[in-house]
């Protein structure tokens, strides 16, 4: 299995080695989690589901606890999640209440009544369902305060574009593949920050931020969301493993480092395919990312460096 915490992370020496560290924990503490349930000979949708909490939950990353906010301070969390045994998927957008998106749009999947819930109706739903809910307080951090108040000054100076990868967005993601040879997919965002509100990106868009599809791959993506829209990102890395016959890395590099690279913005994603090959292509200066191997190696990585750390 694979993870991402988001592309375009902070320079160096932007964090003390101390919250480097934080970063790299909690990285593998992602992974533990979902391999804990691969392990056991549970399900990849068990697995990625169980990823994107522990990184939800941390306020290393752009999900959850720590996730941006928009123009008026708001956080509006985006979450997706798909099963590619056969094709069913959740999606949660604009929710404003619930503590673990990814697990709202687990419920949808289950509950096979609706693909996607947005605003009110998904924070009604979750609640229903029984899901931790919070208040806007939780999910806030001081980092996401400061980003909002850098980024609003940006744009009044007419400076936005000098604005870092790390200021502007984020997301958290998971793939995997099962002992039973299934795969699956979720991914969680706070989105951008200052994004107007109501925004929608491409994290709870399947076939966009989120696509499985047994024997073929499964993707989870990171970056300006409305380019992995317009280019159905996911599905687009599938097409060309199931279509063109390319090996996941050769199309998964071409969809990130070609055509998203062209328009000069960050994005990233992690895939596995029905083989267990790996690949995490991205071009910005970095990303939160890492994986475990069929063999239990564990390796996390922030910016060019991927380390080994123990299982």
């Amino acid at each position: 299995m694979a993870i991402h915490g988001g592309c375009g992370v902070m320079a160096k020496l932007d964090l003390s080695e101390a919250e480097w560290a934080e970063a790299r924990r909690d990285l593998a503490e992602a992974l533990r989690a979902g391999w804990k349930v691969l392990q056991a000979g549970g399900s990849a949708i068990d697995a990625v589901e169980a990823a994107v909490v522990v990184m939800e939950d941390s306020p290393q990353f752009n999900a959850g606890h720590g996730a941006a906010l928009n123009t008026d301070g708001v956080h509006e969390l985006d979450s997706s999640i798909m099963r590619g045994t056969d094709l069913g998927a959740g999606a949660i957008t604009l929710a404003r209440r619930i503590r673990n998106p990814v697990r709202a749009a687990r419920a949808l999947l289950e509950r096979n009544t609706a693909i996607m819930l947005g605003g009110p109706e998904a924070d009604i739903f979750a609640e229903a369902a029984g899901l931790d809910m919070v208040e806007q307080s939780y999910f806030t951090t001081e980092r996401r305060v400061q980003a909002l108040a850098t980024l609003k000054a940006k744009t009044l100076a007419g400076t936005l574009k000098s604005a870092t990868e790390a200021e502007k967005h984020g997301t958290v993601g998971a793939v995997a593949l099962d002992a039973q040879g299934h795969l699956a997919a979720a991914t969680s965002t706070g989105g951008y920050t200052n994004k107007p509100a109501g925004r929608i990106g491409d994290s709870p868009i399947i076939g966009a931020g989120t696509y499985a599809r047994d024997g073929v791959c499964a993707v989870s993506g990171t970056g300006a969301g409305e380019f992995f829209i317009r280019h159905a990102v996911g599905h687009e890395i599938a097409s060309r493993v199931a279509y063109l016959g390319e090996s996941l890395t050769i199309a998964a590099h071409q969809v990130i480092k070609t055509d998203l690279a062209s328009y000069g913005i960050g994005a990233g994603i992690v895939a596995v395919d029905g083989q267990g090959n790996i690949t995490a292509p991205f071009n910005t200066d970095g990303m939160f990312r890492g994986w475990i191997t069929a063999d239990g190696d564990l390796f996390v990585g922030t910016h060019a460096d991927v380390t080994q750390v123990s299982l």
